[in-house]
């Protein structure tokens, strides 16, 4: 362990997973919780555009897929607002788009190659300079303040937008700052996980902490617990074992999960044998509607009882 703090690039690399293990579940359980656990998939295919204008315009990749990914996310958005019955199909030439565009714009670049793609792909703890630590901690500080500081609001229009609306939330501004948070997520994530394998990082801790918490703020920080532990020990191992980072915490991140789930089971059967004298034990419920003009972050209940449904439940239950 020694030997290994005792290099600079290590020390950076787990400063990058510290951060990415408590933004990627922070961001996911809102996209878990409005059944979107894929869009982070999906915007890292497009970030991968971004990364490759950063070699073609000689400037940081990071800043740029940030900015790409952005703007690719609040497109994802207003396509799904919209409702449009091919929207999946629009939000699939995104992707599709978005990754084709990042092969092809790469070999227009001088100082550019499909080798600078793959770092960004899988991850690299070889890769992380100051620069990107600077660039990271930033970024995440952004994510950390919207996912924290708002929680009550993202909250209330990722269980019902309508009721959010109806109270007076300005849910067209919140969806899209929900977006442009995820973007911002999978470009802070993909010097370490790698853009292919960050959306499991916002999604696998969150799916593991359901499966034992009951209220959304436990499962929060169990959810970003979780993510901090793989991607900390998913980068040591990597660095002992000369594996690659995104996988091996992913990997581990799957076996948190099954662990869990192991002791989930008995657990869930005892909460559904209490939850039967008392059926409404377990319901996620939302408050009467607010007179006009009383914003639902007022008060003391907030925009919603942030209970959660049995384990194993999804939260948009």
């Amino acid at each position: 362990m020694t030997e290994m703090l005792s290099t600079d690039f290590m020390r950076r690399a787990l400063l990058a997973a510290l951060l990415i293990g408590i933004t990627a579940p922070a961001v996911g359980l809102y996209l878990v919780q409005r059944r979107q656990a894929i869009m982070g998939d999906g915007i890292g295919h497009v970030a991968l555009t971004g990364v490759s204008l950063g070699f073609l315009l000689n400037t940081s990749p990071v800043w740029m897929a940030t900015l790409v990914a952005a703007a690719g996310a609040v497109l994802m958005e207003l396509i799904r607002a919209r409702g449009r019955t091919r929207g999946d199909i629009a939000l699939a030439m995104l992707f599709y788009g978005g990754m084709a565009g990042g092969a092809l714009i790469i070999k227009l670049a001088p100082n550019g190659s499909m080798a600078n793609l793959t770092t960004y792909l899988w991850g690299s703890i070889l890769t992380v300079s100051a620069g990107d630590i600077l660039t990271i901690t930033l970024l995440a500080v952004f994510v950390i303040a919207m996912t924290v500081g708002l929680r009550r609001q993202l909250f209330a229009i990722c269980q019902d937008e309508e009721f959010a609306r109806v109270t007076g939330l300005p849910v067209r501004l919140l969806n899209l700052l929900l977006a442009v948070t995820a973007a911002v997520t999978v470009t802070v994530a993909m010097r370490v996980v790698g853009l292919l394998l960050v959306s499991a990082l916002m999604v696998v801790p969150v799916a593991a902490a359901q499966q034992v918490t009951r209220s959304f703020a436990a499962t929060q920080a169990l959810a970003v617990g979780v993510g901090v532990a793989v991607s900390l020990t998913g980068t040591t191992a990597s660095y002992y074992q000369d594996l690659p980072p995104g996988p091996t915490i992913v990997v581990l991140a799957m076996v948190v999960f099954g662990l869990i789930g192991l002791v989930a089971m008995p657990l869930a059967r005892r909460r559904h044998r209490a939850g039967t004298a008392d059926p409404a034990a377990c319901d996620l419920v939302l408050p009467a509607p607010r007179a006009s003009g009383e914003s639902v972050s007022g008060g003391s209940g907030g925009a919603a009882d942030e209970r959660q449904p049995a384990p194993g439940a999804t939260l948009a239950q």
